[in-house]
């Protein structure tokens, strides 16, 4: 199911409702393939604590309507499942998720990086003070001709500048702008793919970090 959510959302951004509609009539049918449908039961009732948690992160635009239902068919699906000793949560998933997705915020800094050593000015034109630029530089990137990507500066003036606005993830329009700064619109259904690859292989990140330093 994450495969094939997370391939349509690259290729298409889009995700039929059929998909979870599909999978989630699987974790009906495979309850009843428990050899204790009563234990499974508690466990589909805690994990699913989830639900309300990602339809308000949808509603407020936080994630799209995919990566909700998403995250709600995958704790039906799998509830708290680890093959791991470590402790998870039924809000694992989702956390090892947000926790990943600061990946690229490493990686749009390395490439702002690489721009600026090749004495490329990609600050032309805006007026912003050194620690907005740097904040830009973590959050995003100039684009020659972007893709998926939105937008993150305005016009004023004469000058340019850095707008990090709070954008609804479903209602913004993807940035057709060239030479523009933009930040990469990845679908998070990616990154609670590999939330879920690191609960299983490591539990829960934060709370195992957590413990670890605590120990």
């Amino acid at each position: 199911m994450l495969i094939t959510a997370s391939a349509l959302d690259v290729w298409k951004r889009q995700i039929h409702d059929g998909l979870w509609v599909v999978f989630g009539i699987a974790a009906v049918v495979l309850i009843f393939f428990e050899p204790d449908i009563e234990e499974i039961s508690v466990r589909l009732l805690i994990s699913l604590i989830i639900a309300p948690i990602a339809v308000i992160l949808w509603r407020i635009g936080m994630f799209g309507g995919a990566d909700s239902f998403c995250l709600i068919v995958l704790a039906a699906l799998a509830p708290q499942l680890t093959l791991a000793e470590n402790f998870v949560t039924p809000l694992t998933t989702l956390t090892n998720a947000a926790l990943l997705s600061i990946v690229i915020l490493a990686v749009n800094f390395t490439r702002n990086l690489i721009a600026i050593l090749n004495h490329r000015d990609v600050f032309a034109g805006f007026d912003e003070n050194r620690f907005r630029k740097m904040c830009a530089m973590f959050i995003g990137y100039r684009s020659t001709n972007p893709k998926y990507c939105f937008s993150i500066e305005k016009s004023d003036g004469a000058h340019k500048k850095l707008d990090f606005t709070i954008h609804h993830a479903e209602k913004t329009e993807f940035c057709k702008t060239k030479d523009t700064w933009v930040t990469p619109g990845i679908p998070f259904v990616i990154y609670i793919a590999a939330g879920f690859i690191a609960q299983l292989i490591f539990g829960d990140i934060v709370i195992n970090a957590i413990a670890t330093i605590l120990q």
